[in-house]
């Protein structure tokens, strides 16, 4: 895409510049005013050509061949390259749409689920808390600021009172659409999930090959707790990101998605009124 508006800004630029350089050629060899000069250069280079105006002298012909030369293929390039930014953008928009409905499929199937596991055991939650109230008045530089602030948070996991089992039961019910999910071509381009993905199937497959769960020992617990933090981490994160985009396109999904908020302890799927 940057190298299309680069290309664009080119030929733009040489347009713009044969387009005045051919306007006051045409007025000072022809004879006309600026208005006439700059219209015959336009219909020239558009390849319209009414007639109504035209070159009579030579060295006005010469102009006129040198800008049909010149000036009609610049102006198909500034054409040619627009029509594909906006056909680029268009297919961008539709693989972002499919993209954030297979983001939706994983919050709905086990994002929500975890974060709201992980920040039950948060011992410091309450440092964030107030900054993941999501409400319908927040804007995209509201946004912004939150996940600035959320950068500089060091998440913690108490998991002594985290029922590992559990966990392990949700991921290895679910490992199978996440795998399936990272697999998806289309998740390909955005690394931040995908990198979210691998970390949630990897604290799976750590949880899968230990058969008791209840005394490890202190480094292998230390161990856990970081593959957990990590994908509490990116979880916050990502589930911040979609948040965003639901407000921006889905204002129904955005809505469902407050009032199932995990860190609002009020939070409930049910209209108060």
């Amino acid at each position: 895409m940057d190298s299309i508006r680069f290309r664009l800004r080119i030929y733009v630029t040489i347009l713009i510049v044969v387009m005045i350089i051919s306007t006051f050629t045409f007025m000072k060899v022809e004879g006309l005013n600026f208005l006439d000069a700059f219209y015959f250069s336009i219909v020239t280079i558009a390849t319209v050509g009414y007639g109504d105006v035209h070159a009579t002298t030579t060295a006005g012909k010469l102009v006129a061949i040198w800008l049909i030369i010149i000036g009609v293929g610049t102006f198909l390039g500034v054409v040619a390259n627009a029509t594909e930014i906006m056909l680029t953008r268009r297919e961008n928009q539709a693989r972002m749409k499919k993209m954030n409905m297979l983001i939706g499929v994983f919050f709905s199937e086990v994002g929500t689920t975890l974060m709201t596991m992980f920040s039950d055991h948060d011992p410091n939650l309450e440092q964030i808390r107030s900054h993941l109230m999501v409400t319908n008045d927040w804007s995209d530089q509201h946004f912004m600021q939150v996940s600035t602030t959320l950068k500089s948070y060091q998440y913690s996991i108490n998991i002594h009172t985290c029922r590992l089992d559990h966990l392990k039961e949700l991921l290895l019910q679910k490992r199978t659409s996440m795998v399936r999910l990272l697999e998806n071509p289309l998740l390909i381009e955005h690394e931040s999930f995908t990198d979210l993905l691998r970390a949630a199937f990897h604290l799976a497959e750590e949880l899968a090959f230990r058969d008791d769960l209840n005394n490890l020992p202190d480094a292998d617990t230390n161990h856990l707790s970081g593959d957990i933090k990590r994908v509490y981490r990116q979880l916050v994160h990502q589930w911040l990101d979609y948040l965003h985009y639901q407000k921006e396109h889905y204002p129904f999904l955005f809505s469902l998605s407050m009032r199932t908020n995990p860190f609002d302890k009020k939070a409930s799927p049910v209209f108060q009124g």
